[in-house]
């Protein structure tokens, strides 16, 4: 029987089998990863918001302000009784008590302290200089240095004595690591700031801490906190969960203490991570709900590739199936037999697809982890378009078994399909690229109005795309009625040229999709890329133009005036910044010997500036030289400070610090020392981290009231959503790359036996193989490079163009550019060189292995 022998029939044809595997692998495979997308920047969101969160808020955190000490015990225990019911481990426990004044070291009683504890790792995330973990009291090390506090030393509290110091840590440091962030309040005594605390002194365990403040008689504590430290979730169900249960624990604590009418004392939430978890959950539905309609159309693509498999799988049939009719076998049947016939490598291509859509995750798709239920989904949608696939590749088959065998109906000449290529379906998609365009000069209006994630309108997300198709179809449009009117070319003094006219002439509908197919896959692959990558870079530039450098700590007049040094391990990698407002126009003053050294100037052309730094250092005649930025009409060249008006030798669009907000830019060498001392704000700019910059200046004794880094300083979660929004429209490029090199290696392969005979016979006329060669070449570069041309241009227009639509920070500066296109341009053009010298080395080679019963044949 046909059917139990059609696995092995299929063998006879195996470029059939090829295409229909490649075909369900590629539409499994976007299906798939779809939703895999969807769910990575799920997790991708929920590991950047763990990232900014101190690590003892993922859980519940427990907590109240002059905590009545004889509460304690009973809410600890609570806490303690319930946790373990909820997935959670021992508590944290940070307790520390208000100021001790008149606290006594070495009989001197001018001392104020605080006494803190906190427990499991809190002496481990302490840096102890001397001493030991013996029961007792760790003093900080400022403190002990300067008032020569040692070991052994007993400190009392009005006549109470408190147990001997038997450590000596450093202090902690304002921004202290991120294991006491939490508890900066308590554990951080910030002397810059005029803090009255001399030293936390830190108990070394809890009995030690407790027998003290009984000692004392202290009736609250001033900061009282319980938490949890728990893995950072890395999947968004994860973070969901973990949400739960703190919860769950949140309310089961509550009833546990109102019960033993302890209500009032208690203190409970998830403040931090309950509103990170809520913005990944929203990131994540953002994502899906602007890549749901391409996926949707891409997979019905794909599905519409395996329709024409099963319609040229039906004609090269066509001989077997009549038997078979004729022999008493219905439509079904004869749509079983090519189930049963490409049903196999039709299953293999999607499982294939799918698994590499879930292996490849990390190379298309967010930086994050998918849910377990995500790649269940994703397994239903694959096997969902496999059962589909399968469906319609017997219903196409059988339906026209049904029309040709049962009714009898002999099919028109291509009538209707006539009438679908006359029908203009570029005003189609030109009127749904006009209707995106109108809702995506709006797109980022909501990232202004507060909301951390920029609205999502997937009308506005398909403009790229819509254009991209547009120009596609426009392009095979004016190909095909060319090819219609080519038999007008007579190049015959160019026989090379002349075959290759005829030949493109010859096969117009192949010709016509492959260059539909190629153009809209380098112009979504270049828009998908250019705005991806132009979403990362206006993140990079707009936080280091707004920081001015990698980190920016705002200082006093001692390190701008000079009068303290920079420190060394700053030396080459910071400069200072004076800055003077009041007149409308920021004005900048900078050390030009070390801007460049310490500030963002990569967004500045170099060239320019060194030139322009040259120039506003030398003394002007006619004022104070600045470098203009931002120039705008009727600018004031008044400078306050009591400076003499602006004389500009040159004009910058953008500067760090300033944006492109109208202002000067001031050398500190053409200012006097009366001058620079009016100058009421300085800063330090500095490529170094903040960690290092900051305790490198405190150490200076600088005062630091504030500090800003590139990290903090913008939220990159909008500009990360866009940018993964529009990598899986890269990822539909790529696929619709694959599918155009295969379609155009495929076409030729179809042609093997005309090419073969077509050859033979030019070559027996005289023509010599070079030249055929040649031809074949024309012929496949004029395809390709026309779809290249095409749609590099059109998707690097189309990225250009939406790139500073689509930047969630429009009110920052400067304004979100396309990446250079270069390197792009350059890989596809030599992907499409080697694939044209490939087709044609497999045109040509058919020609010299053909057999002469193979050329009768053709």
């Amino acid at each position: 029987m046909p059917w139990r022998a059609a696995p092995k029939a299929a063998l006879t044809s195996p470029l059939t089998l090829i295409v229909a595997a490649v075909t369900s692998l590629l539409a499994c495979f976007l299906g798939t990863a779809a939703v895999l997308q969807a769910s990575a920047a799920g997790g991708a969101a929920v590991a950047y918001q763990s990232g900014i969160v101190c690590p003892d808020a993922y859980g519940p955190v427990f907590g109240k302000g002059n905590m009545p000490v004889k509460d304690i015990p009973a809410m600890t225990a609570a806490v303690q009784r319930h946790a373990g019911a909820h997935g959670f481990g021992a508590p944290v426990v940070g307790q520390y008590t208000t100021v001790l004044p008149g606290t006594q070291f070495n009989g001197d009683p001018h001392y104020k302290i605080r006494l803190g504890y906190r427990d499991q790792a809190g002496l481990d995330n302490l840096t102890l200089q001397q001493g030991t973990r013996a029961p007792g009291l760790w003093l900080g090390s400022v403190v002990a240095d300067a008032e020569h506090i040692g070991l052994g030393a007993r400190p009392s509290v009005q006549g109470t004595p408190l147990p001997p110091v038997t450590g000596i840590y450093r202090d902690l440091l304002d921004p202290p690591p991120r294991w006491w962030c939490s508890q900066q309040s308590g554990a951080v005594v910030d002397r810059l700031a005029n803090d009255p605390i001399d030293s936390i002194v830190f108990a070394t365990d809890r009995a030690t801490f407790d027998n003290a403040v009984r000692a004392i008689g202290l009736p609250t504590m001033q900061y009282f906190h319980i938490s949890f430290y728990v893995p950072p979730p890395t999947t968004l169900s994860g973070a969901e969960d973990l949400l739960q249960r703190s919860r769950d624990l949140v309310a089961d604590v509550r009833a546990d203490l109102t019960a033993q009418g302890l209500g009032s004392t208690v203190a409970a939430d998830v403040p931090t991570f309950e509103r990170s978890v809520t913005i990944a959950r929203q990131a994540q539905e953002n994502v899906l709900v602007s890549i749901l309609p391409l996926a949707v159309i891409s997979v019905l693509v794909g599905c519409a590739g395996l329709g024409s498999v099963a319609l040229q799988w039906y004609q090269r049939r066509h001989a077997q199936l009549r038997l078979l009719s004729a022999r008493g076998a219905g439509p079904g049947a004869l749509g079983w037999l090519a189930v049963a016939e490409l049903g196999l490598p039709i299953l293999l291509g999607g499982a294939a697809g799918a698994v590499a859509a879930r292996l490849l995750l990390g190379v298309y798709g967010p930086p994050g982890a998918p849910d377990a239920d995500a790649e269940l989904r994703a397994g239903i949608v694959a096997a969902a378009v496999l059962l589909v696939s399968l469906a319609l590749l017997g219903l196409v088959v059988a339906v026209r078994a049904h029309r040709e065998f049962e009714l009898g109906r002999v099919r028109r000449k291509g009538n209707r399909v006539r009438l679908l290529a006359y029908f203009p379906w570029e005003l189609a998609t030109a009127g749904m690229a006009w209707l995106g365009w109108t809702r995506l000069t709006h797109y980022s209006s909501g990232s202004r109005l507060g909301n951390p994630l920029p609205q999502i309108d997937p009308l506005a997300l398909t403009y790229p795309v819509f254009v991209v198709l547009t120009v596609g179809l426009l392009t095979a449009r004016l190909a095909w009625l060319a090819l219609r009117a080519s038999h007008r070319a007579r190049f015959w003094s160019r026989p090379a040229l002349q075959l290759a006219i005829r030949r493109l002439a010859g096969a117009r509908a192949p010709v016509t999709g492959v260059l539909v197919i190629g153009t809209l896959a380098i112009g979504t692959l270049a828009t998908g890329i250019g705005i991806a990558n132009g979403q990362e870079d206006a993140l990079d530039t707009k936080s280091a133009i707004f920081v001015g450098s990698d980190a920016r700590l705002d200082t006093d007049s001692p390190i701008g005036m000079g009068a303290v040094a920079m420190p060394a391990p700053l030396a080459g990698t910071s400069t200072v910044v004076g800055e003077l407002t009041g007149t409308g126009s920021v004005v900048l003053v900078i050390d030009p010997a070390t801007f460049g050294k310490g500030a963002a100037v990569g967004s500045i052309p170099a060239g320019d500036l060194d030139g322009l730094l040259r120039k506003i250092s030398q003394p002007d005649p006619h004022g104070t030289p600045v470098i203009r930025i931002g120039h705008r009409p009727g600018q004031s060249a008044q400078l306050p400070g009591g400076l003499a008006d602006a004389a500009p030798v040159g004009d910058l669009p953008v500067f760090p610090m300033i944006g492109t907000s109208p202002g000067y830019v001031v050398s500190r060498t053409a200012l006097s020392h009366a001058q620079l001392d009016r100058i009421p704000k300085w800063s330090v700019l500095t490529t170094s981290s903040m960690a290092d910059a900051t305790a490198e200046l405190r150490a200076a004794g600088v005062f630091i009231p504030n500090r800003v880094s590139r990290e903090t300083a913008l939220d990159g979660l909008p500009f990360f959503v866009v940018s993964w929004t529009f990598s899986f429209v890269a990822l539909l490029g790529a696929v619709l790359g694959v599918v155009a090199i295969l379609a155009l290696l495929v076409a030729v392969e179809v042609r093997r036996r005309q090419n073969a005979l077509a050859g033979a016979l030019v070559l027996r006329m005289g023509m010599r193989p070079r030249t055929l060669l040649a031809s074949h070449l024309m012929e496949l570069g004029a395809l390709s490079g026309l779809a290249i041309a095409v749609g590099v241009v059109c998707g690097i227009s189309v990225a250009g163009l939406s790139v500073p639509r689509f930047d969630p920070a429009t009110f920052l500066a400067p304004r979100s550019e396309l990446p250079d296109p270069l390197p792009f341009v350059l890989t596809v053009l030599a992907v499409g060189v080697l694939v044209v010298g490939l087709a044609g080395w497999i045109a040509v080679r058919s020609v010299r292995t053909a057999r002469t019963a193979e050329l009768i044949r053709a």
